[in-house]
């Protein structure tokens, strides 16, 4: 007979624009929380392989999206909203208030190629 599966505390990763609380990591998907202090900022960045959705749980965030020909997109994400990022796919998250953004997204969470950083990663 094979065990039941025991309750685990996420694992709450420490980053200089708020903290990420990974909720979910298996070989097929993982979950976490960002949690962006107001005035803050993720890097601008791309993934290759990643692929993601983010919903927004509290807060404002703004969300910059790029094409490879350099034009910018910002668009403005309250709670209850949505967006899906897929491989490629140039973005930026900044924090309008402090917010909670839910992630959804394939495994591979090391997939990070930052274009532009503020904290100089």
């Amino acid at each position: 007979m094979t065990a039941a599966p025991a309750p685990f505390a996420p694992r709450r990763v420490a980053k200089p624009w708020g903290y990420e609380l990974i909720w979910a990591q298996t070989t097929a998907y993982a979950g976490k929380i960002l949690h962006i202090e107001r005035g803050h900022q993720l890097s601008y960045q791309y993934h290759q392989v990643k692929d993601e959705t983010v919903y927004v749980l509290a807060g404002v965030l703004e969300l910059e999206v790029g094409a490879d020909d350099g034009l910018r997109q910002r668009l403005q994400l309250s709670a209850g909203s949505g967006f899906h990022i897929p491989p490629g796919l140039r973005h930026r998250m900044s924090a309008i208030e402090t917010c909670d953004v839910l992630e959804v997204s394939t495994p591979q969470l090391d997939d990070i190629v930052r274009l532009e950083d503020r904290y100089g990663r």
